[in-house]
């Protein structure tokens, strides 16, 4: 009797389902619902004057009534201060408000939200924090295009000296709202307090060190405007993918759930055998991990339920991958940096199999990445840290957003990249991409990558197209940290975390 036969993915791959209330907007995108809501009819003042209560509200919901100071730049995000200013005295609070500038230089929208506030206006100086005050920081917002400096860096570093609470409008002051990284000067705030959307920045390695709590305020920008933008980039969710995951199927059978390959290597074997671990875990059919000789013994000793199966040369790869069975490959953790790695994801991607590159499988090619490249034809997910990034793909690591270097990898290559760390990126070619925050420091131990890579492998061996798998295999990895805890973790506890992580992300 002929064993099931999974056939190779020409099939549709499951992709990820947008979410609009995961959305992620830029700057200039925000500045175009900004303009679709006021074209669809509702004024620029009614907007600022609904950020500025939103603010305002958020405070009084936060702390308890105190002096407060507000910070007011020379643009719109000023004249959201002064909105909040005259809110919070409106509501019996004590407030001073500084300016960072002249009235005479404020214009449109700005300009009339300062003539509606009826009470001093000071300029900016450390006199304003005798006392304590709470400080609410609307000196500059997202789209600030050079570096805080002078009164408004003084003051700001004034703040952080005292260790004063700091509400945020938009954005801290100095942090991009695209790139997230910090230009010249910026603050902690214990809350930051956004309009309609977040922006990229709000979640890059900065954003979370300096945005505090965020709350995403409604100022009445009809939902209708993102059909207008078309925006590409969400916060990782599971609403974004869970629907994709495997469910029990009563005809279900292990070829069904895909037959991922591990490339082993010669000597780090429990890379591959982690990988392959976590491959199983998260619902592949069968993973085998495919050994060289010299260390058959040492893979066919270890976990009974891995594979194993000789794979010694530089070519013995490309004769595995015969049986069409074997529908999603894994090559790299362990698998070392040399010709037999090299030629065994040639093999993978002319076979047309579902492809995880990592670790060695990526800075093998540093040499002539246009060889990797030209090979991309079919799904593929490769999963650099920033190092193996900057070997690949050295001329973008210049590129101050963090999404768009990764964007940028991986229109040249033609694979999803998901570029790791504490902000990881996940980056399809058409430029969809997703941000996922949902880490634990504690994965910051050996062989963590290797369990993400053996959690994205075995979910597109299961079907999931590489943008989704990328995705949900970034989130499960960190809930599964988050499962364990902070304290002594090391890479085979997410292992044994990962059933919980599964189950918490199709709930």
């Amino acid at each position: 009797m002929n064993e099931p036969r999974l056939m190779n993915e020409r099939r549709p791959l499951r992709d990820i389902i947008p979410q609009d209330d995961l959305v992620l907007l830029t700057c200039s995108e925000m500045a175009a619902a900004d303009s679709a809501a006021i074209a669809a009819g509702t004024p620029g003042t009614e907007l600022m004057e609904a950020a500025g209560a939103a603010v305002a509200g958020t405070v009084v919901e936060r702390y308890r009534r105190q002096p407060v100071v507000v910070l007011c730049g020379p643009g719109n995000n000023g004249g959201d201060g002064f909105v909040v200013a005259r809110r919070l005295h409106a509501a019996g609070w004590p407030v001073r408000l500084a300016l960072l500038g002249s009235l005479a230089a404020l214009k449109g929208d700005a300009a009339r939200a300062a003539h509606l506030w009826k009470r001093p206006v000071e300029s900016i100086s450390a006199h304003l924090l005798d006392g304590r005050p709470l400080v609410i920081d609307a000196l500059f917002g997202a789209g600030l295009t050079r570096p805080v400096e002078g009164a408004a860096a003084d003051i700001l570093a004034r703040v952080e000296a005292l260790g004063l609470p700091v509400v945020a409008v938009d954005v801290p002051t100095g942090l991009h709202g695209d790139t997230g990284a910090v230009l010249g000067r910026s603050i902690k705030a214990a809350l930051t307090v956004t309009f309609f959307r977040p922006k990229p920045g709000h979640f890059s390695v900065e954003g979370r060190r300096l945005c505090g709590e965020i709350r995403v305020a409604d100022i009445g920008i009809p939902e209708a405007v993102l059909g207008g933008i078309r925006p590409k980039l969400w916060k990782n969710d599971p609403r974004l993918w869970a629907t994709l995951l495997r469910r029990d199927d009563v005809d279900d059978h292990k070829y069904k759930r895909g037959h991922l390959t591990v490339l082993g290597g010669a000597s780090s074997t429990g890379a591959a055998r982690l990988a392959a671990l976590a491959g199983r875990r998260i619902g592949a059919g069968l993973v085998s991990i495919a050994a060289p000789r010299s260390a058959l013994a040492v893979y066919q000793g270890a976990e009974p339920g891995n594979l194993v199966v000789e794979s010694d040369g530089d070519e013995a790869f490309a004769q595995l991958l015969a049986d069409e069975r074997r529908n999603a490959v894994l090559i790299g953790p362990g698998s070392g940096r040399n010709e037999r790695t090299r030629q065994a994801a040639l093999a993978a991607l002319k076979a047309d199999r579902a492809t995880v590159l990592d670790a060695d499988a990526v800075t093998v090619f540093a040499d002539r990445p246009s060889a990797l490249f030209d090979a991309v034809s079919g799904p593929v997910l490769m999963t650099p840290h920033a190092g193996e990034f900057a070997r690949l793909f050295p001329d973008l690591v210049a590129m101050p957003s963090k999404v768009e270097r990764a964007r940028a990898a991986a229109r040249r290559s033609g694979a999803t990249i998901l570029l790791k760390g504490p902000d990881t990126v996940v980056a399809a070619p058409d430029g969809r991409a997703i941000i996922n925050v949902h880490a634990s420091p504690a994965l910051a131990t050996a062989g963590s990558g290797d369990v993400l890579a053996g959690i994205a492998g075995g979910l597109m061996a299961q079907g999931m197209a590489p943008l989704a798998a990328g995705a949900a295999g970034a989130w499960i990895h960190g809930e599964a940290a988050y499962r364990f805890g902070r304290a002594g973790m090391i890479a085979e506890d997410l292992i044994d975390c990962l059933p919980e992580a599964l189950g918490a992300a199709m709930n």
